[in-house]
């Protein structure tokens, strides 16, 4: 037990300080910017958009953080103005599945490109699904009074929010490391969980379940195990399996363009679905409902691309 424990600890401390490394820079860049003003500048800057979308205007740069570095960079932002966002539960629903389906965009991508799709395509339409699920989640439940409490997101960080004026460094200090210390016990459980999911066979349960649900919309036998892997496992890790696959096997363009947006739109499920939950975000909405939508979106990309239609004949002349 103990050195299963030390494992776990190893594992996850690796994690950490993989992770780390982008949440303080983003911290600190956050912290800087709040006391310089540029925070509330920023808000002013982004609220008519995401007024539009029944947000508060500081959602928008958390949501620009999580697409350009990750989630944690995300949550890094959360923890920097926790003490001034409030969020009720439809909001942290709809931030958290905008957050689910757009993040770290530069370098998810460029794997997306280097398996075979196209990135631009497959990131434009991370954003704009993430954007219209978001707003469509955060209006139906404002209209409908649904997941109206508030949120508490005052355990990210200790002493509240974060004022402009003249640096007050120590009680800042303090409270990051403080929200360090509770990311890093979540990435503990996290691993305990995914590891008890893999020794009680439910990952490859989820796989043998997901694959005919994913050969549903025009992929092939070989290509919808792999694609449901890294639905589970992640971007990186199913974009690496397709590469090798493609190499070997052949898959055609249509079936990798398929599998990617299929990545693209909807994997890590598991570990990013309980870093967002977390977070106090719905179950249904960032994982059942999302999932749903993602399938449909799916279908309909099969349908404009199958055999005989323009888009269909692209592709298969480029392959």
């Amino acid at each position: 037990m103990l050195r299963y424990l030390n494992t776990i600890r190893l594992r996850a401390t690796r994690m950490f300080l993989t992770v780390a490394a982008i949440m303080v820079p983003v911290m600190v860049l956050v912290y800087v910017a709040e006391r310089l003003g540029l925070v509330r500048l920023a808000g002013e800057l982004l609220a008519p958009a995401m007024a539009l979308m029944q947000l508060p205007a500081e959602a928008g740069i958390v949501w620009a953080t999580t697409v350009i570095t990750n989630i944690y960079g995300g949550i890094a932002v959360l923890a920097a103005l926790s003490g001034e966002l409030q969020l009720n539960g439809a909001q942290m629903s709809a931030l958290g599945s905008m957050m689910l389906f757009a993040h770290n965009l530069p370098t998810e991508q460029a794997v997306v490109r280097g398996a075979g799709a196209s990135a631009l395509f497959t990131g434009g339409l991370r954003l704009l699904v993430g954007a219209a699920y978001g707003a469509a989640v955060a209006w139906v439940c404002h209209l409908g009074g649904w997941l109206q409490e508030p949120v508490s997101l005052a355990w990210l960080a200790s002493d509240g929010a974060v004022r402009s004026g003249p640096p007050d460094v120590l009680p800042w200090v303090l409270s990051t490391a403080r929200s360090l210390l509770l990311i890093w016990l979540i990435i503990c459980v996290l691993v305990v969980m995914l590891d008890a999911l893999e020794r009680l066979g439910v990952t490859r349960w989820l796989t043998r379940k997901l694959a005919p649900v994913l050969r549903l919309t025009g992929l092939s036998e070989a290509a919808a195990p792999l694609t449901t892997i890294g639905m589970l496992m992640g971007l990186a890790y199913g974009g690496a399996l397709l590469i090798e696959a493609s190499e070997r096997e052949g898959h055609d363009r249509r079936t990798l363009l398929l599998a990617l947006c299929w990545l693209s739109l909807f994997h890590a499920v598991l570990e990013d679905t309980i870093l967002i939950a977390a977070l106090g975000a719905n179950l249904w909405v960032i994982l059942v409902l999302r999932g749903l939508v993602v399938l449909a979106i799916m279908m309909a990309l099969a349908f404009a691309t199958r055999p005989g239609t323009r888009w269909g004949r692209r592709l298969a002349a480029a392959g």
